[in-house]
């Protein structure tokens, strides 16, 4: 086993041993598995865990939540050698953390969850590189890109299951999927290389007014790596957190 295996266990037990010594934890709010109102009980769970969360849980090794940072994504339109093609490096999104869990359906005896999110707005910026043709105009170069998302909602899916650890109940991530909607878009690229202020304001107009498509064809990219993070924080709290501290049988 790596060292790096080897320090991550070791925080994982420290914490867990942490949690089962003080009982159930400030961040988290069990409920009841017969609970009439257990969709009720597991959204309000999740908003709670989701305040702590904003300001940081040192247990958890959860400190700097913002920005939500995704290496690379990737755009193409068109096919060909004029097709356009840029690629986001170093994806900075603020105001992620500020989501709201408007819902959640559950099955609690497959151990299955769908959870509805709603963030009001997250900002973004990024470097970016392009090639290709762009409404006519040769576009290849790079520069810096940003957007603004507004009124975004997210759904979310997960599937797990119980293992025992020493003869404590932890839960096993099986599946995780997502997808999302953007109610407004207003995106632009600015800086670019080779200084030319037309083609930045030509393709500053198209970009905004074909946002939505745009979106469109970044979605898979943007999800794969979405949903990349997501699993590993899941994974993160599962592996620290007793399944009984989430739900009592």
């Amino acid at each position: 086993m790596g060292k790096l295996a080897i320090i991550v266990n070791l925080m994982a037990f420290t914490a867990t041993t942490v949690i089962a010594q003080n009982g159930i934890p400030y961040f988290l709010h069990p409920c009841h598995k017969r609970d009439p109102e257990i969709n009720t009980c597991l959204t309000y769970a999740a908003n709670h865990l989701a305040m702590h969360i904003r300001k940081g849980i040192p247990e958890l090794g959860i400190t700097d939540v913002e920005p939500i940072i995704l290496d690379e994504i990737n755009l193409a339109l068109g096919t060909g050698p004029d097709g356009y093609r840029a690629t986001f490096k170093d994806v900075k999104a603020f105001g992620v953390s500020n989501l709201t869990i408007t819902g959640v359906r559950s099955d609690l005896n497959t151990l299955q969850l769908q959870l509805s999110f709603f963030v009001p707005k997250i900002t973004v910026r990024s470097n970016y590189r392009s090639s290709g043709v762009l409404i006519m105009v040769q576009a290849s170069g790079g520069g810096d890109y940003w957007g603004k998302y507004e009124g975004v909602r997210a759904k979310t899916y997960l599937r797990a299951s119980k293992q025992n650890i020493d003869g404590v109940n932890f839960l096993r991530l099986e599946d995780l999927k997502m997808d999302f909607s953007v109610r407004d878009i207003q995106m632009g690229i600015e800086n670019l290389h080779n200084g030319n202020a037309v083609i930045e304001a030509a393709m500053n107009l198209f970009i905004n007014s074909h946002s939505q498509e745009l979106l469109k064809e970044m979605k898979p990219s943007i999800k794969v790596k979405l949903l990349a993070n997501m699993r590993q924080f899941v994974e993160n709290l599962f592996d620290r957190i007793p399944y009984e501290y989430w739900i009592i049988d």
